[in-house]
């Protein structure tokens, strides 16, 4: 394993948890009747470091709509995306 593609695997599962901890705050801003107040700011932080990334493939790939919801496909995309290269990263 080359430390190329060591610190480039290691980058992205970084990013990975925070794709994660970006979903669990945004389901519990949204389910919570009294979110913690740290929510919202550790929110912002998650949608920060993200969206550089999910804005990009949401504008070629719209969020889904069914009756009332709308399903973000863009995060599951991404989510997706960042698990595959991440296991070509440490193969390297």
């Amino acid at each position: 394993m080359s430390a190329l593609g060591y610190l480039v695997g290691v980058l992205l599962t970084l990013f990975l948890i925070v794709l994660v901890v970006r979903m669990v705050l945004d389901w519990t801003v949204n389910l919570a009747t009294r979110p913690p107040v740290w929510s919202f700011r550790a929110r912002g932080i998650a949608h920060r470091l993200t969206e550089p990334v999910l804005a990009p493939v949401r504008r070629v790939l719209p969020p889904v709509r069914a009756g009332g919801v709308a399903f973000d496909l863009a995060f599951t995309v991404v989510f997706l995306g960042v698990v595959l290269l991440q296991s070509l990263a440490f193969s390297l």
